[in-house]
């Protein structure tokens, strides 16, 4: 789960991280408050939302264990161990 909430915040950060290389790469003010008005600011928001929902919609759609399966966790058998697998 942890896996999942640190990817969708990568998948967030995205966006911002293409602006500041585009301000690095044109040498402006990486961190000047100038080089980041409300509107652009809103608009990568915007941006890395839509990207987020795709995101959990793809994990939802094409993630997990296929329909009617079954998950037989791992466990020992005649003294060795069986991985987790699904019927």
């Amino acid at each position: 789960m942890i896996r999942t909430v640190l990817t969708e915040i990568g998948i967030f950060l995205i966006p911002f991280a293409v602006y500041a290389l585009f301000l690095a790469a044109t040498r402006s003010g990486v961190f000047a408050r100038s080089s980041w008005p409300v509107a652009i600011v809103a608009r990568l928001a915007l941006v890395a939302i839509v990207l987020v929902i795709a995101g959990l919609i793809g994990l939802a759609e094409f993630s997990g264990a296929p329909p009617d399966s079954t998950y037989v966790p791992a466990h020992i058998e005649d003294g060795k161990l069986v991985p987790g697998t699904e019927k």
